[in-house]
């Protein structure tokens, strides 16, 4: 079974050449990089035939690319991202509904949670790398984390229990607010 990790050791470097070769900027292709990996992550256990890896990653970046195209308003040529999905998405499920939490989170809560929760790195690697103090980093993970619950609390109708764990049962994707 392929990790997100793996996936990230293995083709990080190819994609973000990709994704270079279609935005012009160092900064908004790390982006692209991590939104497309944020999918990837919530994706990955649709992904019935390894041996399709790698073209359905590089369909995920196509789509983030053609996501920040949209949301820019820049124009890009179409006929250059041809589609190469074959995987079935099946049904509605919390990755999803995490998937849009996460790409919606504020960049400074998104990058610390993407490299800690998702890459595994260590938290003192990570205020290294996004060159922050490392009180400053912690935080940051916690309140990415808390805004996450909210989403879950906001988007599927979870609540917290005594315990401080979110409970409920995922809603039918008509009824959410940020998978829909």
């Amino acid at each position: 079974m392929m990790t997100t990790k793996l996936v990230w050791d293995i083709y990080s470097a190819d994609v973000k050449r990709f994704i270079l070769s279609k935005v012009d900027q160092e900064m908004i292709a790390d982006d692209i990089l991590q939104d497309t990996f944020i999918k990837v992550h919530t994706k990955l256990h649709t992904l019935k035939n390894n041996e399709k890896l790698k073209p359905w990653l590089y369909s995920v970046a196509r789509y983030t690319i053609l996501d920040y195209f949209k949301t820019s308003k820049r124009t890009i040529e179409l006929n250059n991202f041809q589609e190469e999905m074959d995987t079935e998405i099946t049904e509605h499920s919390e990755k999803d509904c995490l998937r849009g939490i996460l790409i919606n989170l504020p960049k400074k809560y998104r990058d610390p949670i993407f490299l800690f929760d998702i890459m595994g790195l260590k938290q003192k690697e990570i205020a290294e790398r996004l060159q922050l103090p490392l009180p400053t980093l912690k935080s940051q993970i916690q309140r990415g984390r808390k805004q996450i619950a909210k989403g879950f609390m906001d988007c599927c109708g979870y609540t917290m229990n005594e315990q401080g764990y979110l409970v409920g049962e995922i809603q039918e994707k008509e009824d959410c607010k940020v998978c829909n």
